[in-house]
């Protein structure tokens, strides 16, 4: 899939967060949104997701055709089935335990068929923790969740927001290396101010150029 933002704006009132954002994202590439705590970072995410609509320009989706090697325009509706996002303020249903949050998560989302849901759980290591209510897990185990649950959706899009956000040095260590082993050709963007996240990034969009 391939991402454009073309005089892409979002504003909160009479506050502009960004304006006049060109950029293209592209397949089997990974690019980091930069800028310091309260810029918008999270907020761009959110248009790129479709979660939040822009109040100027646009964001256009294309699905590339194996067959004539271009793109289709993918409508508006549509682009949650293509992309999976990890981020601090989306809540996991804490009621359910990991085990079945990772079933349910399953019927909306397909998940990697390459690695079933116990190995899922062992890789990130909550093995011990699989049939425990996710309510009794600490924040960083909740991260893992979060993590597991975007990286092995089958998706072409991965988007993470300070996706290291209540990890300590062992579960970086997993995020970089599930980024390594499962994510080589999908298109990847990090919304982040601390460089420990996106190492692997080729390009880097600062939201501070588009105010």
């Amino acid at each position: 899939m391939t991402i454009s933002l073309i005089n892409t704006g979002k504003r909160f009132n009479r506050d502009w967060i960004f304006r006049h954002l060109n950029f293209q994202f592209s397949a089997g590439m990974a690019y980091a949104i930069t800028g310091p705590n309260g810029s918008g970072k999270s907020t761009l995410l959110q248009v790129i997701a479709g979660a939040l609509s822009p109040n100027e320009g646009k964001v256009e989706y294309l699905v590339k055709n194996d067959q004539t090697q271009t793109g289709n325009p993918l409508s508006p509706e549509n682009v949650y089935l293509h992309l999976s996002i990890a981020a601090p303020y989306l809540e996991l249903i804490e009621e359910m335990t990991l085990h079945e949050f990772l079933h349910f998560h399953r019927q909306f989302k397909p998940l990697l068929t390459s690695v079933p849901i116990p190995d899922i759980i062992a890789l990130i290591g909550l093995e011990k923790a699989a049939h425990k209510q996710i309510r009794y897990f600490s924040s960083g185990m909740k991260q893992r969740v979060k993590l597991a649950q975007s990286v092995f959706s089958n998706t072409p899009v991965l988007l993470l927001d300070e996706p290291c956000t209540n990890l300590d040095a062992e579960g970086i260590a997993l995020y970089q290396r599930l980024i390594t082993t499962y994510c080589k050709d999908r298109l990847i963007i990090v919304s982040s101010n601390d460089e420990t996240e996106y190492t692997f990034c080729s390009e880097q969009l600062n939201i501070n150029s588009y105010k």
